[in-house]
């Protein structure tokens, strides 16, 4: 019973505490305001933004390829900070986690898909560190969900078992990526759904 015992709780970022760091509606309000071909930015975005997510160029570099391969009438430090600006915190889910991690008991951890620049300006931004005790973001591990890679590394920094482990995503896929590997995981769909999962999961833990 002691090697199943819960210990670890991951949670995705992105669609669960914050909005999406660079989502396709960010880039449609993007092309709306800075006057550029949504589905063309859409097309290059889609060839190279998952290479940004894991690190392999900064955000500099993505920002050539898919917005300054044309000459533009506004600055690149203009649409960084239109892309900054976009992180939002979602209601309720962050400002109760911070306080229910005092003492639920867990180790909290990230697993989350996000290229470097914009995930250091929401982990300071939005105070995460006052939740996760570690983060295991795809820019810092070179994989991103769904690659099972990612979770297994996470599991090795947490040096758990997949049947200590619990798993919040909003996106099914990634939750059942998860689940795969025996995790237990559910998809995030509202504040209320996951605040009850996760009391039922402190009382499980205390018994």
């Amino acid at each position: 019973m002691e090697a199943a015992a819960l210990k670890v709780l991951f949670f995705d970022i992105g669609g669960v505490l914050l909005t999406n760091g660079w989502g396709r509606d960010s880039r449609k309000l993007a092309a709306e305001q800075f006057g550029l071909d949504y589905d063309e930015v859409n097309e290059i975005h889609n060839f190279i933004f998952n290479v940004y997510e894991i690190g392999s160029i900064d955000l500099d570099e993505y920002l050539d390829t898919v917005i300054f391969n044309h000459p533009r009438d506004f600055t690149r430090e203009d649409f960084k900070e239109f892309i900054f600006s976009r992180s939002k915190e979602l209601p309720d889910t962050l400002a109760w986690l911070k306080q229910w991690k005092k003492d639920c008991g867990f180790r909290i951890i990230s697993i989350n898909n996000e290229g470097k620049e914009l995930n250091d300006y929401r982990v300071k931004k939005f105070k995460l560190h006052e939740v996760f005790d570690a983060f295991v973001s795809s820019c810092e591990v070179n994989m991103r969900k769904p690659d099972p890679g990612i979770f297994k590394l996470a599991m090795g920094i947490a040096q758990a078992l997949p049947q200590q482990c619990v798993y919040f995503d909003d996106r099914i896929m990634f939750a059942n990526a998860a689940q795969k590997l025996g995790i237990r995981s559910y998809q995030h769909t509202s504040f209320e759904s996951t605040q009850k999962i996760l009391e039922e999961l402190k009382k499980e833990k205390s018994n």
